[in-house]
């Protein structure tokens, strides 16, 4: 926990209107509205996190709740280097505040953030923790919301050989932050190495339709109509033996976000392929300028 309570934010809350945000709110015009936003493995204390994305996506949508589903803060890595730059804490403040105003929170801690789950129940500046939750759309279903990670046999079973497989897939993301900012140089869109890689692999590919399959059955085995996860940043929306499987991904390599529409519509907001839209419509302006 030393790495921990070194972290900004848990000794110097800030307070409402008065967030020092190092990268400022966006002015821009309406938001879009949704009812319900779930985001997860956000691996805040690691340069693989995408927090600049994550912040234009939190400056571009609100919603009545949100989901923090797990691997916000990644404290495996924390525990072995320290590393918290400023747009960390912009992310954090950032869902902070809104807890303090008028969307609900809920934190449900996964794996790489499992020191907080010995907080299951009690609330942190506004934010909700729980173990898992229980979430109702609009349209009447009821959707188990949990991390994921309850499921993985390899956690389960060998959790030396996930903190193996960690620091080799530790190594593959600092290689995507060198190759993507390259492509930044070169005037390209976000593009994920690390995604591509491992729907490459045949195993990998077989190890993700495995876990939603039991995820899906532990579900229906609960009673639910669906279930929402993250844990292994592959974002899916599909049905699963009359069970809705949906996970939110991640924003490390996909950058995205599962939502709710005000009718209990759901969708997977792919925000790399949002900014990069975002941009192609100001071109012919900037031309005609």
């Amino acid at each position: 926990m030393d790495a921990i309570t070194r972290l900004p934010f848990l000794t110097d809350l800030p307070e409402d209107g008065d967030v020092p945000f190092a990268i400022p709110e966006r002015e821009q015009g309406e938001r879009r509205r949704y009812r319900t936003i779930w985001i997860s493995d956000i691996h805040l204390g690691t340069r693989g996190c995408n927090a600049a994305m994550l912040i234009d996506f939190l400056d571009s949508v609100d919603s009545d709740t949100i989901y923090l589903v797990g691997d916000i803060i990644d404290g495996w890595r924390l525990k072995r280097r320290f590393y918290w730059p400023a747009a960390h804490n912009d992310v954090v403040w950032r869902l902070m505040k809104r807890a303090k105003r008028d969307t609900r929170v809920v934190y449900i801690p996964g794996n790489h953030d499992e020191m907080f789950r010995q907080f299951t129940g009690m609330n942190f500046g506004g934010v909700e923790i729980r173990r898992k939750a229980i979430h109702q759309t609009a349209d009447g279903r009821k959707l188990l919301v949990l991390h994921g990670d309850e499921f993985d046999t390899i956690m389960l079973a060998h959790r030396w050989l996930a903190f193996v497989g960690d620091a080799a897939y530790s190594m593959l993301m600092r290689l995507n932050v060198v190759v993507n900012a390259v492509r930044r140089r070169m005037g390209l869109p976000y593009w994920s190495l690390s995604k591509m890689a491992k729907h490459k692999v045949k195993n990998a590919v077989s190890f993700i339709s495995r876990f939603e399959e039991v995820v899906a059955h532990e579900a229906g085995m609960r009673g639910v109509d669906g279930v929402v996860c993250g844990h292994i940043h592959n974002a899916e929306m599909r049905e699963i033996d009359g069970i809705q499987y949906y996970n939110d991904g991640d924003w490390v390599e996909g950058c995205t976000a599962l939502v709710e529409h005000s009718d209990g519509r759901m969708e997977i907001l792919h925000w790399a392929d949002e900014i990069a839209a975002r941009e192609m419509a100001k071109q012919p302006a900037r031309m005609a300028a």
